[in-house]
């Protein structure tokens, strides 16, 4: 499992109600999720702000770029 995807779970949220957050389709955020498509940059900062709350320290470097 990728870390997007355990991100999404530690929110309880699913890929439905997170591609509505970032204002795009179910099989966008999937394509997304799964990589084969990047996400834009203001993508990530919504990702980013969602994640806030559980992780105040977070950057958008450490969700989306590092191992």
């Amino acid at each position: 499992m990728n870390k997007i995807v355990g991100y999404r779970n530690m929110l309880g949220l699913t890929q439905v109600e997170i591609a509505k957050k970032l204002n795009i389709s179910k099989q966008s955020y999937y394509l997304k999720e799964k990589g084969g498509v990047p996400f834009s940059d203001k993508e990530k900062i919504v990702f980013k702000e969602m994640l806030l709350p559980i992780f105040p320290n977070i950057t958008i470097d450490e969700i989306f770029f590092s191992q």
